[in-house]
């Protein structure tokens, strides 16, 4: 279950931010996680309202963004990769919707990022 150690990542980096900027609250969070890190984004969301007990970040909203996955082929091709019904966790299988061939660049779906972090400061 890595969405445990992910989320973790994610509430340390926030907190750490968020006490360097001077909250005194973390109001909102947004994180961006790409379809092929295949992240279960319910999981994600609700591992950090548990983590985030006790904390700064207590109360906070999580937003969720998920990117889709997006490809270059050798063929041309440049764009989605079409239905992930087919993506399994323990063998995501990501062919080209062109022309079939495995032969791509991925450009987006691999990310797992804090977008944003809205915070109240003392005054």
């Amino acid at each position: 279950m890595h969405e445990l150690s992910m989320a973790d990542a994610i509430i340390k980096t926030v907190i750490d931010s968020a006490e360097k900027n001077n909250a005194i609250e973390v109001l909102e969070v947004t994180i961006e996680i790409g379809e092929l890190t295949l992240l279960n984004p319910e999981q994600i969301k609700f591992i950090l309202e548990v983590l985030s007990e006790d904390t700064i970040l207590e109360g906070a909203k999580f937003n969720i963004e998920v990117i889709p996955a997006k490809i270059e082929c050798s063929c041309g091709y440049k764009g989605g990769i079409g239905s992930n019904d087919e993506l399994d966790h323990y063998n995501p299988i990501i062919s080209c919707p062109s022309c079939g061939r495995g032969n791509f660049k991925i450009i987006d779906g691999r990310e797992c990022n804090i977008k944003n972090i809205k915070i109240e400061q003392e005054e």
